[in-house]
């Protein structure tokens, strides 16, 4: 009798431990499948708007399936508690990442940097526009603020010449960056660049940083060959010491408002603008294009000659040639102006 009850009683243990051995099997294939097993399709990125809730981020994962199995994330998310901690960032998703590793990364916002260049860029619609496509503010929070004289007083700038605070370089940034906050890091990436070693040349020559920057602009435009920035730069100075119209046919060129002309006229030479150095006396109101460091350092660093003249090569090289007479600059025009004809160059 004793005997079948301690049979038993060891039938019952060994039932009871094999149960307990596959629920503990089935518990551990559960939590694997639900917090640990790869769950991202591909190496991808998640935006996760300053505004969103865990509906819209879930939404966001749905509609880019970026998941394959978006009700493990949300029951893994609930038991997180990530529901109420969501956080705005650009997330990279890669390959073999559980719910439980994707989880903690959105709970910490641990979001990858944005990396953002930009140069060269001649309109500030065009700026807004790339730059938009970067980050989470839109093109038209960023143009509002360039157009506003009220906001850009803070920074000691105004709608005309704002773009110079914009110094073409790579940078850093996160994606749900907003329109001011970008605004505040490029001022402050324009304070490092004017360092007082470039004040002070600034000063030495008679202009302000945003003018050496609008000069810089034009100087740019100018030179196809880095090598001639310094002596582009000093014949504008001279020009401007003088008392002489700039006569830039690329200032001319951002009046008219259209890129395509080969060729400056008689007629874009009578646009009224402000733009217009060849109607206007001294520097326009804001740079004609976003103007490179190399342009800038190249006003600062100008070269010193007598020259007040230039007109392209004949030979297409992207150089110049300059004169002090204008004698001679009538002759280099000319041969500027046959070339463009056997080109059949008309505008």
């Amino acid at each position: 009798m004793i005997e079948n009850v301690k049979s038993n009683l060891k039938r019952v243990i060994v039932v009871v431990v094999l149960l307990a051995f596959v629920g503990g099997v089935v518990w551990v294939y559960k939590t694997y499948h639900r917090y640990f097993k790869n769950n991202v399709v591909a190496d991808s990125y998640l935006h996760i708007r300053s505004n969103a809730n865990f509906a819209m981020v879930v939404d966001s994962i749905k509609s880019h399936h970026l998941l394959k199995d978006t009700n493990t994330f949300i029951s893994s998310a609930i038991e997180m508690n990530y529901v109420n901690r969501v956080a705005p960032g650009r997330y990279h998703l890669k390959m073999g990442m559980g719910n439980r590793q994707l989880i903690n990364m959105l709970i910490s916002a641990n979001q990858e940097p944005v990396k953002l260049s930009f140069q060269n860029i001649r309109l500030k619609s065009n700026f807004a526009a790339y730059i938009a496509k970067k980050i989470e503010a839109d093109s038209m929070s960023i143009i509002s603020l360039l157009d506003s004289a009220e906001y850009l007083k803070s920074y000691n700038f105004n709608p005309q010449n704002v773009y110079t605070m914009f110094l073409p370089n790579s940078y850093e940034l996160y994606w749900n960056t907003s329109a001011k906050q970008f605004f505040e890091k490029m001022n402050n990436e324009y304070k490092r660049f004017w360092s007082d070693e470039r004040l002070k040349k600034a000063e030495s020559i008679g202009l302000t940083p945003v003018e050496v920057s609008v000069l810089a602009s034009i100087v740019d435009a100018e030179a196809l060959v880095n090598a001639e920035m310094p002596i582009i730069a000093g014949l504008y100075l001279n020009r401007l010491k003088k008392g002489m119209k700039l006569e830039s046919d690329p200032t001319v060129i951002f009046a008219v408002r259209d890129f395509s002309i080969r060729r400056v006229l008689n007629k874009h030479l009578k646009k009224s603008s402000p733009y217009n150095t060849y109607q206007v006396q001294g520097l326009p109101p804001g740079p004609i294009m976003m103007p490179s460091v190399k342009a800038i350092d190249a006003v600062l660093n100008y070269k010193q000659h007598n020259y007040i003249y230039m007109c392209a090569k004949e030979d297409f090289s992207g150089y110049h040639n300059f004169a002090i007479q204008k004698t001679e600059h009538i002759m280099n025009a000319t041969k500027f102006q046959q070339a463009l004809n056997q080109r059949n160059i008309k505008k």
